[in-house]
C-alpha cells in the first residue's frame, strides 16, 4: 500500500510562491495570504558578511505518520486516509481548533467558506491521474520530489539513499514526511543547520516501516 512522501531540496527555492498560487488553484483554497495550505518559511543568519545565508523553507502538513492533530480531534474529522495522508472531514469539523492547537507545524486554518479547518492533502485527487502535486508540478526549480515511500524504485526513494536529511521539529516525535536535504556543499551545510540532527534513508526506513504499519489499520479507504 502506498505511503505518499515529499522530498525537498530547499536550497533550489527562490521564493517565487508559484506554488502557493498552484495550490490554491488546483484545490479552491481560499484566497487571503493567511489561507494558506502550502507556505515559504525564512530562515536568515550569519555574523558578518562573509557568512551571511538565507535558507527558505517551502513547508506544508507534515502528513504525520503519528499526527498529533488526529489523536486530539473528539469527532474524528481528522483523520487518517489511504496513502499515509492526514486529512479533515468538513462534514464532521465543529470548528473546535483543537486539531490546530495540537500540529506543530501552523499546517492549519479555518476555511470560514466550509465552515471546517482546513489543510494540504497532497493534492489526493490528482495523484491517481498525474502521479504528483500541483505544488511539485508547478515549481520552477524542481524543489519538491513526491513519491511513495513503498516504491523502492521511485524517484523519491532513490533520492533519500542519495542524501541525507533533517526533519523540522523532529523533537516533537510525530515521523513527519516531509524530508529536508542536506545540501550537497557540507561546509555550507555545517554553517547553516548547526547542530540539526541528519540522516540516512538506511537508518529511518526500519523506523517508518513499522511505525506506518502500526497505523495502517487505522486509514480511512477515500
Amino acid at each position: 500500500m502506498a505511503n505518499y512522501a515529499i522530498a525537498l531540496e530547499y536550497q533550489n527555492c527562490i521564493d517565487c510562491r508559484a506554488c502557493e498560487v498552484a495550490c490554491k488553484d488546483e484545490n479552491g483554497v481560499m484566497l487571503g495570504a493567511d489561507k494558506q495550505r502550502i507556505w515559504v518559511g525564512i530562515v536568515e543568519g550569519g555574523k558578518t558578511l562573509a557568512d551571511a545565508f538565507l535558507n527558505f523553507y517551502p513547508s506544508q502538513c507534515n502528513h504525520c505518520i503519528d499526527a498529533p492533530c488526529v489523536t486530539v480531534c473528539p469527532t474524528g474529522a481528522s483523520h487518517y486516509a489511504e496513502g499515509g495522508l492526514v486529512k479533515v472531514d468538513p462534514s464532521m469539523c465543529i470548528l473546535c481548533k483543537g486539531c490546530m492547537e495540537a500540529c506543530p507545524y501552523g499546517a492549519r486554518f479555518v476555511d470560514e467558506t466550509k465552515h471546517a479547518v482546513d489543510k494540504c492533502t497532497f493534492c489526493d485527487g490528482r495523484i491517481q491521474e498525474y502521479g504528483t502535486t500541483a505544488c511539485s508540478a508547478t515549481c520552477p526549480t524542481k524543489v519538491r520530489t513526491f513519491g511513495d515511500l513503498e516504491d523502492e524504485d521511485s524517484d523519491l526513494v532513490n533520492l533519500l539513499k542519495q542524501r541525507e536529511f533533517f526533519f523540522l521539529k523532529e523533537e516533537e516525535g510525530t515521523l513527519p514526511k516531509l524530508f529536508y536535504l542536506v545540501p550537497e556543499n557540507k561546509e555550507y551545510a555545517k554553517r547553516t543547520l548547526g547542530d540539526v540532527k541528519t540522516h540516512t534513508w538506511d537508518e529511518i526506513k526500519p523506523l517508518y516501516e513499522a511505525a506506518t504499519q502500526a497505523k495502517e489499520p487505522e486509514w480511512k479507504k477515500a
